[in-house]
């Protein structure tokens, strides 16, 4: 059942060594800050719980995995430091996985966008359906993806990066997003995929804990200053929220 909470909902569930984490908001699967704050803080509590091995990350429902920030939250920022605070929001969850001891597999079973993107990307592995299309539509409101940008270029790369944020009204297609390495699997139906990914989260926390943390730290090298880049570009983005440009747009984009 999918919530009606206007903040949103997080739930984790645990059966073995796999914790599965699931949030969900009314409006398409949308972050508000504090859900981004709830999310952030689970993933540093699962990073120190020594009972799993192995984390699911899924959205509510069976439509958009996840719509990226709350419009309602951006079009009421009003200063700088309320603008850094609620993008930081996505780059404390980012960072929050990136360091996260614990394997961290994505369930992406349809449409996601923005931030939910980079949600996406900063997942170990992916598993998708083939309702999972994409799309980084910043450009059109009057801001950039560049809190995101890190995390989805390491997965896909500059030129992919490139490609979908300069085309920010075209959808990429669930097939391309796995051509580019941002999933991992790509599956005809939620049925198989929830089957599939049964099998391997199964297998893959049956591994050695430490080898999967070791392992971890090496497939994130080179990304420790992403505590300090992530936040500046935070900043940035609040900024340019802040633009008449982005309140104009954000203002018809919700009518």
């Amino acid at each position: 059942m999918e919530t009606q909470r206007q903040n949103g909902s997080l739930y984790t569930k645990i059966d073995g060594r796999v914790a599965t984490v699931e949030f969900g908001h009314p409006a398409s699967n949308s972050f508000v800050g504090e859900l981004l704050d709830r999310l952030a803080n689970e993933f540093r509590r699962l990073s120190d719980d020594d009972s799993i091995s192995v984390i699911v990350l899924r959205s509510e429902g069976d439509r958009a995995f996840c719509a990226g920030a709350s419009f309602d939250e951006l079009l009421a920022v009003s200063n700088l430091e309320e603008g850094k605070r609620f993008f930081s929001g996505f780059a404390h969850v980012i960072n929050a996985m990136r360091t996260c001891k614990k394997v961290i597999v994505g369930r992406v079973q349809g449409k996601t966008v923005g931030g939910g993107v980079g949600l996406a990307a900063a997942c170990d592995y992916v598993f998708a359906s083939v309702n999972a299309a994409i799309r980084l539509s910043e450009l059109t409101i009057g801001i950039a993806p560049l809190v995101i940008a890190p995390a989805v270029e390491r997965k896909m790369g500059k030129a992919a990066l490139a490609e979908l944020s300069l085309a920010p009204t075209d959808w990429k297609n669930a097939y391309w997003a796995q051509e580019k390495g941002l999933y991992a699997r790509v599956f005809d139906s939620v049925r198989e995929l929830d089957k599939e990914l049964g099998f391997y989260v199964e297998k893959l926390s049956g591994y050695h804990p430490e080898a999967l943390a070791e392992w971890k730290k090496v497939l994130w090298s080179g990304t420790d200053h992403w505590d300090e880049l992530l936040v500046a570009r935070a900043s940035i983005t609040g900024k340019l929220a802040l633009s008449d440009f982005t309140k104009e747009a954000l203002s018809k984009f919700k009518k």
